[in-house]
């Protein structure tokens, strides 16, 4: 088992990192000023089911064997990169308004849910971070390796559901603001699609 001064470390130091701007962030906030509170707490939940999932392929090696290999890590770089470019192009050619606080439908939820989940996994930085931040908080000695790192994962899960979820709010309340203005909608709606263009092509982008 963790150490409760590991745990609080690690608490401390996801805190930090969950609220650094970053494109899972920045994408929660664009959903939540265009569509909506519900819009951006459905994009929230996907992240941090995502995260989980990230925390299950580094406990069974998954992530680890994507990053050494320069083939597979680049596969999965473009795609998730090409899948963002996508729901950017998808929101361009979207003509509707910003919509009012509640009328994000179900069906438009679970679609945002699902994408969230989707690109959260197609970012193989994210399964480096996992590989890379992680086993600074494993105890070795405790052995249980494991298990330390499904308790740590589940507590990176709870604290992005609450960060993303404090942005998603506040975002939310943002986009109904922005709505009281006549034609806003339209042009927050193609900022935000060419906003998520923008993460795509930055994820794709050669590291120097």
């Amino acid at each position: 088992m963790v150490s409760l001064t590991q745990l609080a470390l690690f608490a401390v130091a996801s805190t930090l990192l969950i609220f650094t701007p970053g494109p899972d962030i920045i994408y929660v906030m664009t959903r939540g000023v265009a569509q909506g509170r519900k819009a951006a707490l459905a994009a929230a939940a996907g992240f941090a089911l995502g995260n989980f999932a990230h925390t299950f392929f580094a406990i069974v090696g998954l992530s680890a064997l994507i990053t050494s290999s320069a083939t597979a890590f680049a596969c999965v770089k473009y795609a998730g990169a090409a899948y963002l470019m996508y729901i950017g192009y998808r929101m361009l050619r979207s003509r509707a308004a910003l919509v009012p606080e509640g009328a994000a439908g179900e069906l438009q939820c679970r679609v945002i849910f699902r994408q969230s989940i989707l690109a959260n996994i197609m970012n193989p930085k994210v399964a480096l971070f996992f590989l890379a931040f992680f086993p600074q908080f494993v105890d070795r000695a405790r052995g249980g390796i494991p298990l330390q790192m499904l308790i740590l994962g589940s507590i990176f899960v709870l604290l992005t559901m609450l960060g993303f979820g404090v942005v998603a709010l506040l975002s939310g309340e943002i986009g109904r603001w922005l709505n009281r203005s006549a034609g806003a909608g339209n042009l927050i709606g193609q900022v935000a699609g060419c906003i998520l263009i923008g993460l795509g092509l930055r994820l794709a982008w050669p590291e120097r």
